[in-house]
């Protein structure tokens, strides 16, 4: 994991009125990582996800995609120092992103809800874009409801079309934002699956849980954030095992008297933190 990063965040800010809901985010990520948002509701990890993307403006800090300023045209942060539509989107064209909620289009199939982005967004040509589309969801394990409507599939399948749709853009990096929050229990596991899979054919992640023995798993990051900033972060194991802080200690005590499987070479039960 050299070079360049794909995503620089440089002193990120982020307030909404009165209220700053991001205060200082400093991340970078490079090729084959997967890295985890964690945190209570309200930390800002949503707000991280979509400044990364320019879906919110930042209004202080640096976010860079492969070098090059995303949303704005200098260093003013203003609403009229912004970049231009086109130009936001030649920047941030190496991401995609996969929401709480599926945003599916009712009116088009499975594969045509994958394939749109590509024939409006990309001007494919359209059967070109259809086995793309329908490529992305083999890859998601949903080949055979590729003529299905939103409607008749499952929030878990949905989801995975929704995971497919971004995957058909060939991103360099995926953000995910809490992918699973919006489905029953029954059905994260699907999702989670899927997800799993991405991450050990070593697809660029950045995602937003939870689930903290899924991000124990697949991450080889996790990032840990309160009240708008990053209180801790590190390689899974040490950080689940033996946080830092307390703010961290307190926030795991619920899952740290649960079984937590990680996925590299100490798949030991962790211990209680002390303090």
């Amino acid at each position: 994991m050299t070079g360049q990063p794909i995503l620089e965040l440089r002193g990120v800010g982020k307030s909404f009125g009165a209220r700053r809901i991001l205060n200082d985010i400093t991340l970078q990520v490079r090729a084959g990582e997967v890295i985890t948002l964690i945190g209570p509701s309200g930390s800002g990890k949503t707000t991280a996800l979509r400044c990364m993307n320019f879906l919110e403006a930042y209004d202080r800090g640096e976010i860079l995609i492969k070098g090059r300023l995303l949303g704005y045209r200098g260093p003013g942060r203003a609403a009229g120092d912004r970049d231009g539509a086109a130009g936001i989107a030649r920047v941030r064209r190496p991401l995609a992103m996969v929401f709480q909620q599926f945003n599916l289009w009712p009116h088009m199939t499975a594969l045509e809800n994958v394939a749109a982005p590509l024939i409006l967004g990309k001007r494919r040509p359209r059967a070109e874009a259809r086995r793309a589309a329908a490529a992305a969801l083999a890859q998601v394990g949903m080949a055979e409801h590729a003529g299905a409507w939103p409607a008749r599939l499952s929030g878990g399948q949905q989801q995975r079309v929704g995971i497919a749709r971004a995957l058909a853009l060939e991103p360099e990096l995926l953000l995910l934002d809490e992918p699973t929050s919006a489905l029953d229990p029954e059905r994260v596991e699907e999702v989670l699956e899927v997800i799993g899979g991405l991450a050990r054919q070593g697809i660029t992640m950045i995602m937003a849980t939870h689930e903290m023995s899924f991000a124990a798993q697949v991450s080889t990051r996790v990032v840990f954030m309160a009240e708008g900033a990053i209180v801790e972060s590190g390689e899974p194991g040490r950080l689940f095992r033996h946080p830092a802080t307390g703010r961290l200690t307190s926030f795991l005590a619920p899952w740290l008297r649960r079984p937590l499987q990680f996925g590299g070479p100490e798949d030991a039960e962790p211990r209680a933190p002390r303090g």
